[in-house]
């Protein structure tokens, strides 16, 4: 099955992959974090509530999720191009990926966000504290669990999307199905491909479960 598969290819492909998935998830979680807690503030009435950045930041998030990442991928080569210098390679599939991952994490951490009690939050505001305070000791620690399975969603979708970057030229494990396996004819190195990322989302959820068990105050 890979007797015509250069060992080296197969390293460089997985090596690859990681640091595209390394550059976009910490880009998401960089900026995805607190864009969600910004879409989340602007619409409660009891901290910032501003209509206007609200429906901003709201059009903004569903527009970029709205659009299929191939498009994506395509439509962002321009702005990768003037980043990245070039628009072949791991690096430069970081950019459509953190853009793709940016809103989808946002969105995960306001739903995480919502699932807070309003009398939690309602009795903290009553108190008298600030919303720096509000922020670091009530709204991230109870929705921590949320924010970390939101985090291992998003990175068990751009292990997906890393993938599907390979077929123009992002390098990484579809790129190594593409090129070895599919204009070769070698089902076998397709098939394989599928059946390692498939072992790579299992992992990926068993961590990012024990995670957000760990963290959770109610589970215990």
């Amino acid at each position: 099955m890979f007797q015509d598969l250069p060992f080296d290819e197969f390293i460089k492909a997985f090596v690859q992959t990681f640091w595209m998935l390394g550059i976009s998830l910490s880009t998401a979680i960089l900026f995805g974090i607190p864009l969600g807690l910004l879409i989340y503030l602007t619409d409660k009435g009891i901290f910032i509530r501003n209509s206007w950045i609200h429906s901003f930041l709201n059009t903004i998030a569903n527009l970029v999720r709205s659009i299929p990442f191939v498009i994506l991928l395509v439509a962002l080569l321009p702005i990768t191009q003037w980043i990245t210098g070039t628009t072949i390679g791991p690096l430069s599939a970081s950019v459509p990926l953190s853009v793709a991952a940016i809103p989808f994490l946002a969105r995960l951490v306001e739903a995480a966000l919502r699932e807070i009690p309003e009398g939690v939050l309602e009795a903290a505001v009553s108190t008298g504290a600030s919303l720096t305070l509000i922020i670091r000791e009530i709204l991230l620690p109870e929705a921590l669990p949320g924010i970390v399975s939101g985090i291992t969603l998003t990175t068990v979708s751009l292990l997906g999307f890393s993938a599907m970057a390979g077929i123009v030229g992002g390098g990484g494990i579809g790129d190594l199905a593409i090129r070895f396996g599919y204009y070769r004819y070698e089902d076998g190195i397709m098939f394989a491909t599928v059946a390692i990322l498939i072992l790579l989302v299992q992992l990926i959820q068993w961590f990012g479960d024990a995670i957000r068990k760990k963290v959770d105050k109610r589970a215990g």
